[in-house]
């Protein structure tokens, strides 16, 4: 039996506690911070209480922001602010960011409705997405949350709050991935790669 002095032992149940992180890997990662020189690991340390103080919602979109004001997108003026994309999580903001094809605003959700997980509308940053909707400056709304049943039923519960409103709202095309074959599609996939289809 692996014996870990009660120090260590707290330290990979912290590791433990990250996603996608398993018992083993929080043990590497453990060994590995204590095999860091001190100020490596003391630099490691301040990085994680910096952030957590630092770092805090934009007062627009809900995204990670620095300081007291807007994120960079929120702030910048070559963003469309008139086209919202909403999406789940910041992860999903940096994802879309990485196509270099938008270029409007984002609104994070901080989740997805999720009944299983206890998870309702007033869990979500609904309101602030319908304060900025109302103020009226805003054209268009993606709804870039993933299609799951989750994500789904969060696209349709917004889109049927948004409809007073009378703006565009729109959902993500999905379909069949580039250098895949039709035959590995499910039937999903196929029937939403059908509804998206564009003129060529």
């Amino acid at each position: 039996m692996e014996y870990f002095p009660p120090a260590l032992e707290r330290l990979v149940e912290q590791f433990a506690r990250l996603p996608g992180i398993g018992r083993k890997s929080a043990q590497r990662l453990a060994l590995f911070v204590l095999s860091l020189p001190d100020e490596d690991a003391a630099g490691f340390a301040d990085a994680i209480r910096q952030a957590k103080s630092a770092i805090h919602c934009c007062p627009v979109c809900q995204n990670f922001a620095e300081g007291d004001g807007p994120c960079p997108i929120c702030a910048s003026a070559k963003r469309d602010q008139s086209t919202i994309c909403v999406v789940a999580d910041p992860k999903d903001v940096i994802a879309m960011e990485r196509s270099r094809e938008y270029s409007g605003a984002y609104h994070v959700l901080h989740g997805v409705i999720s009944p299983m997980n206890h998870v309702g509308p007033d869990d979500l940053r609904v309101k602030e997405l319908l304060a900025r909707v109302g103020a009226g400056d805003v054209r268009e709304v993606i709804m870039a949350t993933n299609p799951d049943t989750e994500g789904e039923a969060t696209a349709m519960y917004l889109s049927r709050l948004l409809k007073p409103f009378q703006v565009k709202v729109t959902r993500l095309a999905y379909g069949i991935p580039v250098g895949s074959h039709l035959e590995y599609a499910d039937d999903a996939t196929l029937m939403r790669a059908l509804e998206g289809r564009r003129e060529m």
